[in-house]
């Protein structure tokens, strides 16, 4: 007995310094751009994880105004905010239907749209689209791109939890005088309560962080986001690691307080969404 409980003791001990290493490859470089963000020029050249000698907060008002962040944190959370409203009421509806229509043909079209999450995106007939519907370099047009990224997910992850909710709440609806549209606005979608939240967490921050797109169809530099702004940021002062680091900060900020406003969803939600379906 007394081997035994030795052995787990041991195992116990393995796990949590496994554990500590592992986190330490996390913490690590975010400890390193959080203190090299207040220090100054000079010092932040050298990138350690030193405490500063002395604290530089203005390097973040010189980050802004130099920047151009409050113009970008405003076009980022036009994209990212109409994006995540627009995707999620669409496609937590789309998900409804596709639950309760379960005939081959919308079987068929539910796996056609879900392929949207794996297949790659061809970006040179993608380009020739939007130069044709004039939406190239233009809000609405990566708006309406990014709500095409994002929908397949929100389908999916919905679909899961539509499953779940009895047939019989919709026919005691309808029975009870509700229309298709007053069915899903007050008896479904309240219920969907996770799913909703899960999908626009994880909508707006992968709208947030995308890269890729603005970067092929937005030529204005006033129409940037973030993480353009950042990207743009960096090709000027690549020596002021700094004013980088800082740069960072501000465009990871908003993406950490919307995690951490709904990670307690996020989890759950996309356990149980992907259960059924």
């Amino acid at each position: 007995m007394a081997g035994s409980k030795r052995s787990k003791l041991i195992q116990v001990i393995l796990k949590n310094v496994i554990a500590w290493m592992a986190s330490l490859l996390v913490l690590v470089p975010l400890a390193l751009i959080i203190l090299n963000a207040f220090k100054s020029n000079g010092e932040a050249l050298t990138m350690t994880i030193d405490l500063p000698k002395q604290w530089v907060f203005s390097n973040f008002g010189v980050v802004i105004e130099k920047g151009k962040l409050l113009r970008s944190f405003r076009n980022s959370m036009i994209y990212s905010g109409v994006t995540m409203v627009v995707t999620v009421f669409f496609g937590s509806m789309a998900a409804y239907v596709f639950s309760r229509r379960r005939s081959k043909g919308v079987t068929a079209l539910y796996m056609y749209v879900v392929l949207g999450m794996v297949i790659p995106v061809n970006y040179v007939s993608l380009m020739k689209v939007m130069q044709i519907t004039k939406l190239n370099n233009t809000m609405i047009g990566i708006i309406l791109l990014y709500t095409a990224l994002q929908t397949p997910f929100t389908i999916f992850l919905t679909y899961g939890f539509v499953s779940k909710i009895p047939v019989e709440l919709d026919e005691a609806a309808l029975l009870d005088g509700c229309t298709p549209f007053q069915l899903y606005i007050k008896i479904i979608f309240p219920m969907l309560k996770s799913a909703v939240v899960t999908s626009a967490v994880l909508c707006f921050l992968n709208t947030w962080n995308e890269f890729i797109m603005p970067l092929y169809f937005l030529n204005s530099s006033e129409k940037w986001p973030m993480t353009l702004a950042i990207y743009n940021f960096f090709g000027q002062f690549e020596m002021n690691w700094n004013l980088i680091c800082a740069d960072v900060i501000l465009t990871c900020l908003p993406v950490i307080i919307m995690y951490l406003v709904g990670q307690k969803y996020i989890v759950g939600g996309a356990t149980a969404g992907a259960v059924k379906g």
